[in-house]
C-alpha cells in the first residue's frame, strides 16, 4: 500500500485497522516512528522490512502475530516490547537490525522463528517469556554483544544454530525443560566459560559447543543419552568433563 514510499515520515494508523498487510510500509527508509494500535492483530511478513530510520516501534496490546520479516532490515530500530498478547515471532522477523540494544518477549509467545533476531550486533539485553516452547534455528546467532541469556524452563528445544557465533556470551542458563540442543546452538560462544546442562535433556547435537575456545566447566545433566559429533571440538580450555551413566 506504501510500498517505497521514500519521504513518507509520519503515519497515523486508525483504531479500526486491523491487519497491517505485506510489505505495507516496506522500504518506506524516511519514516521514523510507528505506533500499531490495539486494534491490529496481525502484523504481516516484510510489513515494514527495510525501514531503515525507524527507531522507535510501539506494538499494540492486540497483536498476536509478526509476520516473517515484518521489521527486517531495520537498522536503525533500538529497542522491542513485544507484549504479551504476541504468540508467534516469524522467521528473520527482526534480522539485522544492528542497532538493536534490548528486546523483551512477552509471556504470550510461544515460537521465536528462525533467524528471528540474527545479526543483531548491537543487541546486548534479551527477556525471554515463560510461554516459549522454541527457539528456532539461528534465531539469535551471530548477536556479537549480547553477554548472558536465561532460557525459561518452558522452552523443550533450542534451535540448531540458535545462538552460534555470539562471541561475548559469558552467562547461559538452560531451563530444565530443554529436552534437545541443537546442531551448533552455541558454537563459536568464544567467551562462554562455562555451561551446566539440565537433567532434561537428552540429546546434545552435533557440534553444538565447538569452538567455544575458553569453556573450561561443563556439567552434563543425568538425561543425556547421546553427544553428537564435534559437539566439543576445539574446546581447548576444557580441562574435565564428566560424562553421566545414561550416555550410551
Amino acid at each position: 500500500a506504501f510500498f517505497y514510499c521514500g519521504n513518507l515520515e509520519s503515519v497515523t494508523i486508525g483504531n479500526g485497522v486491523t491487519s497491517i498487510g505485506s510489505e505495507a510500509f516496506a522500504n518506506c527508509s524516511a519514516l521514523t516512528t510507528i505506533t500499531i494500535p490495539d486494534s491490529v492483530v496481525s502484523i504481516d511478513s516484510s510489513a515494514f522490512e527495510n525501514c531503515s530510520a525507524l527507531e522507535i516501534v510501539t506494538i499494540g496490546n492486540g497483536v498476536t502475530t509478526i509476520g516473517d520479516s515484518a521489521f527486517r532490515d531495520c537498522s536503525s530500530l533500538e529497542s522491542v516490547y513485544i507484549p504479551d498478547s504476541v504468540t508467534t515471532i516469524g522467521n528473520s522477523a527482526f534480522f539485522y537490525c544492528g542497532n538493536l540494544e534490548s528486546v523483551t518477549i512477552g509471556n504470550g509467545v510461544t515460537t521465536i522463528g528462525d533467524s528471528a533476531f540474527s545479526d543483531c550486533s548491537s543487541l546486548t539485553s534479551v527477556t525471554i517469556g515463560n510461554g516459549v516452547t522454541s527457539i528456532g534455528s539461528e534465531a539469535f546467532a551471530n548477536c556479537s554483544a549480547l553477554t548472558t541469556i536465561t532460557i525459561p524452563d518452558g522452552v523443550t528445544t533450542i534451535g540448531g544454530s540458535a545462538f552460534d557465533g555470539c562471541s561475548a556470551l559469558t552467562s547461559v542458563t538452560i531451563g530444565n525443560g530443554v529436552m534437545s540442543i541443537g546442531r551448533e546452538a552455541f558454537a563459536n560462544c568464544s567467551a562462554l566459560t562455562s555451561i551446566t546442562i539440565p537433567d532434561s535433556v537428552t540429546t546434545i547435537e552435533t557440534y553444538a559447543f565447538a569452538n567455544c575456545s575458553s569453556l573450561t566447566s561443563v556439567i552434563i545433566g543425568n538425561g543425556v543419552t547421546t553427544i553428537g559429533s564435534s559437539a566439543f571440538a576445539n574446546c581447548s580450555a576444557l580441562t574435565t568433563i564428566t560424562i553421566p551413566d545414561g550416555v550410551t
